[in-house]
């Protein structure tokens, strides 16, 4: 048998079908399993008891390139709105509100080429303050939005928009707990990263990690009271490439992490109702969503900067998405890691075409 994701000959759906787990075992679905363990149930006309009616989504274009080496993830805002994304928003009922794409250079007063000479200077990191000052504008746009009950969204640039992203749900909404859909954990410290690449540093500085925040570029989430998101907040999907210092975060924090093999031996419905029971449990919490497109297998998604085989198939991503809007929790999301330069016979195109689905699924369309 073809194990998943080995073998890049296959077409997708031939792919899919080697590699789809069938469990002896009937799973509930979490939407049940709320009415009894979990939040109260939620009113079937509204999407989210985190965002008001008429529900409206705020999108943020974050075209971030400097968290790590490659061009091209910063338009992948711009190709992301090409494929339809606020119309298949406005069919699902949502009033959309686009802010467009945000300018970090002019507005953080560094210049970008300057900055690209500076490399390496802060310590091990790469561009720490360009990357830091964006992510204080990011942060700013996406605080207010959430402080008005609207679902905010994300569009990346690379996953280091995170830290703007994460810091305005937790500054608006302090009890929000995470999901962190990626094929990396993304939570190196300055002291461990191997690369220097802030991509990969994002949950360093959200959960001030070797004092992450002193870092120059990031004291403004000290300066501006950013809670520490606390170890039990935040969990991890699809994790299959990790850095020997993020494992060892990972364990002494104790951080709850589904990497591919629970998801191919539990099945991901068990892990996203896993998921939910751990960081909802019988209470009501802002959920943000954070998805890297490299979580899905290259076969789906292959224009994203750092492909990993062996990842979610194209029925397990939507899924994910499909069950955290089923939540009823859902206040806020970034997609993010989604660059059309990469690849070319129809990859950007199937990637990008991902990214607009995943979204929609986030946000309440359903198969039924």
């Amino acid at each position: 048998m073809v194990l998943r994701g080995r073998s890049e000959t296959l077409m997708p759906q031939v792919q899919h079908f080697l590699t789809r787990r069938i469990s002896a075992r009937p799973i509930l679905s979490w939407r049940l399993l709320a009415t009894v363990s979990g939040p109260r149930p939620l009113p079937a006309t509204l999407f989210s008891r985190y965002v008001v009616e008429p529900r409206k989504v705020t999108i943020v274009g974050a075209p971030l390139a400097d968290g790590q080496p490659l061009l091209g993830v910063d338009r992948g805002p711009t190709f992301i709105r090409k494929r339809g994304l606020v119309q298949r928003l406005e069919r699902d009922a949502w009033r959309v509100e686009d802010l467009g794409d945000l300018d970090f250079e002019m507005r953080s007063g560094l210049g970008r080429q300057e900055d690209f000479a500076e490399g390496a200077a802060h310590g091990s990191t790469k561009r720490a303050k360009m990357v830091g000052h964006a992510n204080r504008i990011l942060y700013e746009v996406t605080h207010e939005h959430a402080r008005q009950d609207k679902l905010v969204l994300t569009l990346g640039g690379d996953h280091s928009i995170g830290v703007g992203s994460v810091a305005g749900a937790l500054k608006g909404r302090p009890e929000t707990a995470i999901i962190w859909v990626d094929a990396h954990a993304d939570i190196n410290s300055r002291n461990t990263s191997e690369s220097g690449h802030l991509h990969g540093m994002v949950l360093s500085f959200l959960m001030n990690l070797d004092n992450s925040r002193n870092m120059k570029g990031f004291h403004w989430l000290n300066d501006e009271s950013i809670p520490v998101l606390l170890p039990t907040r935040l969990v991890y999907v699809g994790l299959r490439d990790l850095d020997k210092g993020e494992k060892a975060f990972i364990r002494s924090l104790g951080i709850k992490a589904y990497t591919m093999h629970e998801v191919d031996k539990f099945g991901i419905g068990k892990i996203m109702e896993m998921v939910l029971d751990h960081i909802l449990g019988r209470t009501d919490r802002p959920l943000h969503l954070s998805f890297d497109i490299d979580a899905v297998d290259p076969l789906y998604a292959p224009s994203t900067g750092t492909r990993v085989a062996g990842g979610l198939s194209y029925r397990e991503a939507y899924y994910i998405c499909e069950e955290v809007a089923h939540s009823g929790c859902l206040a806020s999301m970034d997609l993010v890691e989604v660059n059309p330069t990469l690849t070319m016979a129809g990859g950007d195109e199937r990637t990008v075409d991902m990214a607009v689905g995943l979204i929609s699924s986030a946000t309440g369309n359903s198969i039924l």
